[in-house]
């Protein structure tokens, strides 16, 4: 097994070198599914994607290079779910381990988002929008994904 040199898991949040142009996956990875958004290549829109099911990490992986090639995405961006004052849970641990997955396998960078409370902003807006609760429980997750992909992006702009 080949030996690749890993990042250290505070540069995941460095947005500094992070590309400028071109297409951001997002992803809000969950107990059984994972939330997926893209933004649009000058980076300034996040759009709801789709939701993957979470089964084993090499189904993961497949699924997310086959989203990553499809848009041309130049870096994949993970949510870190955080209690809310800020502490590891079990869930953030899982989500670095991610985190660290995927920048040892693909060839883009990859950057880690605080997610506190996106779920519940996501619920709070598709049920603004009007979307029946049914089909909320079936959407939250890529809208959760589109509200970490916008705030990574507005945080890259802020440290501009």
């Amino acid at each position: 097994m080949q030996e690749k040199e890993t990042i250290n898991s505070s540069l995941f949040t460095d947005t500094a070198t992070a590309p400028r142009v071109g297409r951001i996956i997002a992803l809000d990875p969950g107990t059984k599914f994972i939330g997926v958004a893209v933004s649009d290549e000058l980076q300034l829109i996040s759009t709801p994607l789709k939701t993957i099911e979470r089964r084993s990490w090499k189904k993961t992986l497949v699924d997310v290079k086959d989203i990553i090639e499809q848009f041309d995405a130049v870096s994949l961006v993970v949510g870190l779910p955080l209690n809310t004052d800020g502490t590891e849970s079990e869930m953030s641990r899982e989500a670095r381990g991610m985190a660290r997955n995927f920048s040892l396998s693909l060839d883009i960078p990859v950057y880690l988002q605080d997610e506190r409370v996106t779920s519940y902003e996501a619920r709070r807006r598709l049920w603004e929008r009007g979307i029946a609760p049914n089909d909320t429980k079936r959407l939250v997750d890529s809208e959760a994904a589109a509200i970490i992909l916008s705030d990574f992006i507005a945080g890259r702009v802020e440290n501009t």
